[in-house]
Order: structure tokens, then sequence, then C-alpha cells
């Protein structure tokens, strides 16, 4: 998709999607304990195809690219006693590491065996009746593991006590997640590197509860870039002020380095980005993103744009999401004229130079990589090779996107 250099709108209003990160946990969730309404679900692929996965009754389940999915359906089909399933996906799938995951329901007492290469997917499923009720994980993991065996403790018969190992990654995910748990009434503590789920019946007198998913944060990012590159003021729905997802973290971090401010208005759950027309930008961004690592390729494009140097880290699962997030950001900055640095778990500029002609950025079949990238049209044309990646979390960004822009 080729973007021509273009202008940003003022005051346009977004209506961005649910949540993909709340939607796939209520998708697990009510089909285990089905007393929950939910509204404004994502309409993302990964969304849609766990949809399709928990309402199939097949052998073999095929989500494709979706990671969470991948997941949170390891535990899920952990648990029914005697049903075997195979859970499989696209060839990326099956390089992305699910050991962990693996070795702490093996640990359960779940039978799993890989059906390829030891550690990766596809998985042979046969669920068992969970009675042991410890487990212990490594905290440093991607925390949709932890998630994937907090949705299904509620279900287990002596519900479940996980005791994280070493220095917590993505805690704002795990708390997102007990938060969802507590409001369907799950009982739950988090306390040290401990967290306890209570068993909870959902199959007799409980009530039906409705939740309705705030937009995703993670989407938001994209045009909180726009802002803090186009300098005019965006108007965003449906948000929260009191949000539980870790990519709310985006709305401080654009204020103390870009100068965009949010406001919010609570009986129209919009945000309001505005720059600071004086706004000094800082002579470099230091940051640890361990809590919100997805926002990570988003602030680095702004921050290369803008020609900001900048050293972040925290960043150590970006290694094994749709792609190697860190490699592909080493690659594609340089075509804006960034050299970068990086190592497992940090990405650090060198030096700004001018971009390349006729910029074109690989996507590496990650929908962030489309996304991050895209808003550099304020500083001149590219084009976005694959851009239809972007379906996986967003399907209408680039309508969107055309929607704020003055061409």
């Amino acid at each position: 998709m080729k973007l021509e250099k273009s202008k940003l709108s003022e005051n346009k209003t977004v209506q961005i999607s649910g949540s993909k990160s709340i939607s796939n946990r209520l998708l697990i969730l009510e089909s285990l304990f089905k007393n929950i309404q939910i509204g404004n679900l994502s309409n993302s692929q990964d969304t849609q195809l766990l949809k399709k996965a928990l309402s199939e009754n097949t052998e073999t389940v095929d989500i494709h690219h979706a990671g969470t999915a991948m997941r949170f359906l390891a535990s899920y089909y952990s648990i029914f006693e005697g049903k075997t399933t195979i859970l499989t996906g696209s060839k990326r799938m099956k390089e992305r590491p699910i050991k962990n995951l693996v070795s702490a329901l093996k640990d359960l007492g779940v039978e799993i065996e890989y059906l390829e290469n030891e550690g990766y997917p596809p998985l042979k499923i046969t669920g068992r009746k969970i009675t042991q009720k410890q487990v212990n994980v490594p905290a440093n993991i991607s925390s949709q593991f932890i998630t994937s065996l907090l949705l299904i403790a509620g279900k287990l018969e002596n519900g479940l006590e996980i005791n994280l190992v070493g220095e917590v990654t993505s805690r704002s995910y795990i708390e997102m997640t007990l938060d969802i748990l507590t409001r369907f009434g799950i009982k739950n503590s988090f306390e040290g590197n401990t967290i306890k789920v209570e068993n909870f019946d959902g199959n007799g007198e409980q009530p039906t509860v409705s939740y309705e998913v705030e937009s995703d944060w993670s989407s938001a990012s994209y045009f909180y870039s726009i802002c803090a590159l186009g300098r005019k003021t965006i108007h965003l729905k449906s948000f929260y002020k009191e949000s539980t997802q870790g990519d709310s973290a985006i709305a401080k971090i654009y204020e103390n380095f870009f100068g965009i401010k949010t406001t919010f208005t609570e009986d129209e759950h919009k945000l309001t980005l505005q720059p600071e027309p004086d706004f000094v930008f800082p002579e470099k961004i230091v940051l640890d993103m361990n809590n919100c690592p997805d926002i990570a390729q988003t602030l680095c494009v702004t921050a290369a744009a803008l020609k900001i140097p900048f050293d972040i880290s925290g960043l150590g699962t970006l290694r094994v999401k749709e792609t190697d997030r860190l490699q592909a950001l080493y690659n594609e900055l340089k075509k804006l004229g960034t050299e970068t640095e990086i190592t497992d778990l940090t990405i650090k500029s060198l030096s700004f130079g001018e971009p390349e002609e006729n910029i074109s950025i690989k996507t590496y079949q990650d929908h962030r990589m489309a996304m991050s990238f895209a808003p550099y049209c304020l500083i001149g044309e590219l084009n976005i090779e694959e851009e239809d990646v972007v379906e996986k979390s967003y399907p209408m960004f680039w309508k969107d996107l055309g929607d704020v822009m003055i061409r």
C-alpha cells in the first residue's frame, strides 16, 4: 500500500473496536462458565479465529497466526476429561515457543505431546481432571502463558496457585486478567510472586454478568504517534479513564516525551489527544517498557521520525512475537535513516541520517510493523508491504487512517 505524504486533519473522531486482549479472555470465560454477555467484542482476526474454534467440536483446531488463541486454547482443551485435541497453526506459529506453558500443564497432570518439534506447536492434548493445586512458572515468560492458566483456574476442583519464579514480565496483563476474574465473582489474589485463584462453580445459580469491552489501547497507540507527528487534535472512542489494559501507559509516555496531553470525557467514554503547542522535545528517551512491550514499535518509529535519540529496554518478549520484532525494527528503521543497536532485551538509536528514496517497509507478517510505520506518512511518502496483516488486530486501520488524513 502506497501512503502519500499527508497532513493531519483537525478534530477527527475515530471509533476503535473492542480490545483484543480483553475480548479473547472473555471468550474463554464465556465458554467455560456460560454466565457472560459480551458487548463491543473485538472485530480482529485473532478474536474471530478464537470464537470460531470455541464454537466448533472438531478434533483438529487450526488457529493460523493467532498466538493468543494458541496459548489460551492449550489450557482450555486440557481440562476436558478424555477429549483429544490437535492444536495447530501457521508455519510461523510452529516457530513460536510454547514449552513453558506445556511444562506447567504437564506438571498439573495434563497429557500433551509435541507432534513436530520439541517445545513448539502443533500439540496433541488429551484432557484430564486436574486436581493438582500448585505449579511453578518462570516469571519472565509471556504473560499470555500465565493468563492461559488463570482462565481455567476457576474450573479446577481445588483452584490453582501459581508461583512465579524470578522477575515478573508484563505484570499489567496478569492484573488485567485477575480484574476480569473478579468482575465475574472468581476470587483471586496476587501477593508477591504468588497468584491464587479459587474454584468457582459457574454452572449453577450464578447470575449473568454483562461486560462492555473497552476499546483497544494498543490500536490507540498509532493515533498517539499520528498526533505526535501531525500536531493536531484527535478524538478516540470508547475508552475508560481507569483502564486495566497495560498499553494505556501510552498516554503518559506520549505526554512525557512528545507533549501529547490526554483528556477523558466520562459520559462519552472518549479520549482527546491534544499536542502541547510549545512542547520542548527531550534530548533522549530512556524507558523500560517491560509492562507494555507491544507499543515499543510505535514509540521507536515516532522517535525516529522526530530524530529524538532513544534507548528502550524491557523488550525480551519481542523476539518471539509474530516476527522477531527487534530485528524487524533494526532492519526497517534503517530505511528512515535511523541506525540502531539491538540486544535480546533492548533497542537504542545510534544515529539519524537521510531516509531512503522510495521507502518500502517490510511487515514480516506482523500487524504491528504495518501500523507502527504508517504514521511516517506525515513526514514522507512510503509503501507498506502486505498491508492486509492489519486484519489480525485492527481490520479497519487503513480506513480510519484515511479518515484523519489530508492528502
